[in-house]
């Protein structure tokens, strides 16, 4: 079986940055994507995403981004994923489902990548497998007894399937507030968070967008869990939203309840609320269950990044790159951090090379002295 000098993980935005710059740099990889198409995440997102509400997020290297428009973004951006990697000829073979990477256990400089379509082997590995593959769901008790319907963002079917039922919207994100922005035009909703929502005032330029970065790097860096970029960007409200705003949608927002009912949920002081919909708007985990074997978590809990967070690569083993993970888990950062693990993927092949010719000559030398030391032997004899 031959031996990839990488492998990528995930044919989103991050995964396609990282090939293109490995196919720059003239280093033989392969992308492994678990969809059946192109597009990575943005062709399961909901309908009423447009081009106008994504702010040219998912351009990617070496190209122009889709224009602004009211087109559905989960129709174009595929699309204009699926037209970048014909142009750019990336090595992209679909679908495979990846379920374990581990140490090769003839050769642990190795890794073996595992999938429901065979087995690869590889010298390194770009892991871009992002987060919408793990939505999350937290436990509340009673939640199992409720007879209405339980909804995550993923599985969002479009605001007409709402209307006349009462929705109580989890979440205090950028989904949540779009969410409610659809819906509360067309029927009753509630919204409760954690924590009070923070509001942006100003605009987010590139140098806020920067900053929010920053502050996931400073997770990163210490071994933390992430927390994902929109956590810490502020919410603000698109034109759209302002009719629920009007309606005050936003304004009586309510603390978390304290446990579901059959029927509802109960608050803490006791009172009881019907509702009809539960739509968990409750975030997303990173998707790296395929690299526990390497064992990559620092004691924290985390996977701790080279240069201070800025870096894509793991600090426990300079094999793995990882993109869409802490700060490049947004479409801000998702770019670099691409151009960033194919220089890693070449520093440590160059390293590893390097090593290997040294480790060549030293044997080579060591051999010169004993048939030297042989020759001596049968002159002096």
């Amino acid at each position: 079986m031959s031996i990839h000098s990488s492998i990528v993980i995930g044919a989103g935005q991050a995964g396609l940055s990282a090939s293109y710059h490995l196919s720059r740099l003239g280093i033989d990889h392969v992308v492994l994507d678990a969809d059946e198409r192109p597009g990575g995440a943005w062709q399961h997102r909901w309908d009423a995403l447009t081009m106008n509400d994504v702010h040219r997020v998912a351009e990617l290297p070496g190209e122009q981004a889709p224009a602004l428009s009211t087109a559905r973004a989960n129709q174009i951006v595929p699309a204009y994923f699926a037209d970048y990697e014909r142009r750019h000829d990336l090595p992209v073979v679909r679908p495979v489902a990846v379920r374990t990477v581990s140490n090769s256990g003839d050769d642990d400089s190795i890794l073996v990548v595992r999938s429901d379509a065979g087995e690869w082997r590889t010298r390194t590995l770009v892991n871009a497998t992002g987060t919408w593959t793990k939505p999350f769901l937290p436990h509340y008790p009673g939640m199992e007894l409720f007879l209405g319907e339980q909804l995550h963002t993923v599985d969002y079917p479009g605001p007409e399937h709402f209307r006349g039922k009462r929705v109580l919207i989890v979440g205090g994100g950028a989904s949540a507030v779009q969410f409610l922005g659809a819906l509360a035009t067309i029927t009753d909703t509630i919204w409760v968070t954690r924590r009070p929502p923070v509001w942006r005032t100003d605009d987010f330029t590139p140098e806020a967008g920067a900053a929010s970065v920053a502050l996931v790097e400073q997770r990163v860096a210490q071994g933390l869990p992430p927390e994902s970029v929109v956590s810490v960007t502020g919410l603000m409200l698109r034109p759209q939203e302002r009719e629920a705003e009007r309606l005050g949608a936003y304004a009586s927002r309510r603390e978390m309840f304290q446990s579901i009912e059959p029927d509802g949920v109960r608050w803490a002081d006791g009172s009881f609320e019907p509702v009809d919909v539960i739509l968990w708007a409750t975030g997303f985990r990173p998707a790296i269950t395929h690299l526990s074997p390497l064992h990559l978590r620092s004691p924290q809990g985390g996977i701790q990044l080279d240069r201070g967070g800025r870096g894509t690569t793991a600090v426990a083993d300079p094999r793995i790159q990882l993109v869409g993970y802490g700060p490049s888990a947004s479409t801000i950062g998702a770019n670099r951090a691409g151009r960033t693990a194919a220089t890693g993927v070449q520093r440590y092949l160059t390293a590893r090379a390097r090593t290997a010719r040294a480790m060549s000559d030293a044997a080579g030398r060591d051999a010169t002295m004993r048939a030297a030391d042989i020759a001596l032997v049968g002159i002096a004899r």
